[in-house]
């Protein structure tokens, strides 16, 4: 088991305690309890998302709730993470004012945790992997493949088999275009065995005229969402019949390429239209 950050091994203790597990003082009034509780998922939910930020998980950042003000204490390397980490707190409901007594220290050294792994590094793991598999089941080439996918560290391991060297391919490929991923090691194995499709008596043809046009339309843009090389944002995405329609702006002609290239590998794409995806 990997051993988790002080401060996400608080909000699991907080997270146990909203379960029914915290017995208020028995000099405690009636209405303080309920008080505490408030405090205390407040919190939680700052320093949640503070493990979970890429740019605060590093840090000691001591958070206090009291009626609705919270206190942040610690150290960070910038003014930018220390404006984040204030930005977060009056974020969450119920929280009114924000003390933000952190200090930025250019000279700051983040606390050496050895081998540990924070919490947010395992979300981070866990989505990368949850990316990487449902872009292989989208994936005309890869969809009904037995594999697994297993990330450490954003090092993705591809294991399972495929139907030929081109699935094995493309998958490599889809994993490395994948936003957060620093290498693939891909140990799939080409195997004769058919991947397992539903309505396998009908042609590539007929199954794309199946699938809705919404269906395509959505996974085109997710696959452009979660690529490290595509910018999203600047293309919109149309499907009738099967035939996509690209609209927008790109940085570059790789960049353009690679766009129509994941649209064409969506599964039911019959054809892409792109004369208006410019650069």
């Amino acid at each position: 088991m990997n051993t988790l950050n002080s401060n996400w091994m608080l909000a699991t203790a907080v997270a146990l305690a909203l379960s029914g597990n915290v017995m208020a003082d028995e000099n405690m009034s009636a209405k303080e309890p309920g008080a505490t509780l408030v405090n205390a998922r407040q919190e939680a939910q700052i320093w949640t998302t503070y493990a979970l930020s890429p740019y605060l998980r590093a840090t000691d950042i001591g958070v206090s709730v009291r009626d609705g003000k919270a206190t942040l204490s610690g150290n960070v390397e910038e003014d930018v993470h220390k404006e984040l980490a204030g930005a977060i707190a009056a974020g969450v409901n119920g929280v009114k004012d924000v003390d933000n007594k952190i200090k930025v220290d250019a000279d700051y050294k983040k606390p050496d945790r050895g081998d540990s792994r924070g919490y947010g590094d395992v979300v981070d793991d866990a989505t990368i992997s949850t990316v990487v598999k449902s872009k292989l089941l989208w994936s005309k080439h890869t969809e009904g493949m037995e594999t697994e996918v297993k990330t450490t560290d954003g090092k993705v391991v591809l294991s399972g088999t495929v139907a030929n060297i081109q699935a094995k391919q493309q998958a490599e490929k889809l994993a490395k275009n994948t936003d957060g991923v620093r290498s693939v090691d891909n140990k799939l194995v080409v195997s004769n065995k058919k991947a397992s499709h539903k309505g396998d008596d009908k042609d590539d043809a007929d199954e794309s005229t199946l699938i809705a046009d919404s269906w395509i339309t959505t996974k085109v843009k997710s696959m452009f969402m979660y690529s490290s090389s595509v910018a999203s944002s600047d293309i919109s995405v149309n499907t009738d019949k099967g035939i996509v329609t690209l609209n927008g702006t790109v940085d570059s002609g790789v960049e353009q390429a690679l766009a129509i290239e994941l649209a064409q590998n969506i599964r039911g794409v019959k054809s892409v239209k792109s004369s208006q995806l410019v650069f």
